[in-house]
């Protein structure tokens, strides 16, 4: 069956870089034909230049000549073929310019489609609704701030020189007391009985009360 129809050609095919270093390879080549080319009509012109007329040197003459139309030749081949390689650099460049841009079109399509889906989950009128209840909320917390702030116990319409005269009257107060206790050894609440506390399980007695116990220990006495 192979002898009929052939086998199947399962060698990869020759990318477009494979063929640019193909066509260099020949360049370089012909670079190499070129320089032996050179060398060798050096010598012979250096040949030339020293015979005389003659035979010997018609046939030197003409392996020169014979020379320099290889060179022509090989000169126009490698013009070509570098031409080639030009084209087909500018055509990979293309390429891959392209290719770029279908990756880039590839992955803008998928960030529009992933933005369509999540901008599909927001809603406009909701974010402006809350944005509104946050407002609200904020003005509602500051007029609750500046109520609880708000001070009931000093009228705003006291002067600076009342708050003096009280202050000093204030500190005249704490003087007298102190010079009351210095002298008596008492504390200033104690010094009028008026202060004293009255306590719930500890009635006060009255003057007469209160002389009528003083008379009992002294009646005893007597009558013992």
């Amino acid at each position: 069956m192979n002898r009929l129809f052939g086998t199947k050609n399962t060698a990869p095919k020759a990318t477009l870089n494979d063929a640019i270093s193909g066509i260099d390879n020949r360049v370089a080549s012909f670079d190499v034909k070129l320089a032996k080319i050179n060398a060798e009509l050096s010598t012979y012109q250096q040949k030339i230049g020293r015979m005389r007329d003659g035979p010997g040197k018609n046939a030197l003459r003409q392996k020169a000549l014979k020379l320099l139309k290889q060179r022509k030749q090989i000169e126009a081949q490698k013009d070509a073929l570098e031409t080639q390689s030009w084209n087909m650099e500018q055509a990979s460049i293309q390429t891959d310019n392209l290719r770029n841009a279908l990756v880039t079109v590839d992955a803008m399509k998928s960030a529009n489609k992933e933005l369509k889906k999540q901008y599909g989950k927001v809603n406009i009128d909701k974010i402006e609704s809350l944005q509104d209840e946050m407002a609200d909320l904020m003005d509602m917390s500051q007029e609750l701030q500046d109520t609880m702030s708000r001070n009931y116990a000093v009228p705003d319409d006291i002067s600076e020189s009342e708050l003096d005269a009280e202050l000093e009257a204030l500190g005249e107060e704490m003087e007298f007391e102190a010079s009351q206790s210095e002298a008596t050894g008492l504390p200033s609440y104690l010094l009028d009985s008026s202060d004293l506390p009255n306590f719930v399980d500890m009635p006060v007695d009255t003057p007469a009360e209160a002389e009528k116990k003083e008379a009992e220990p002294a009646q005893k006495e007597t009558a013992s």
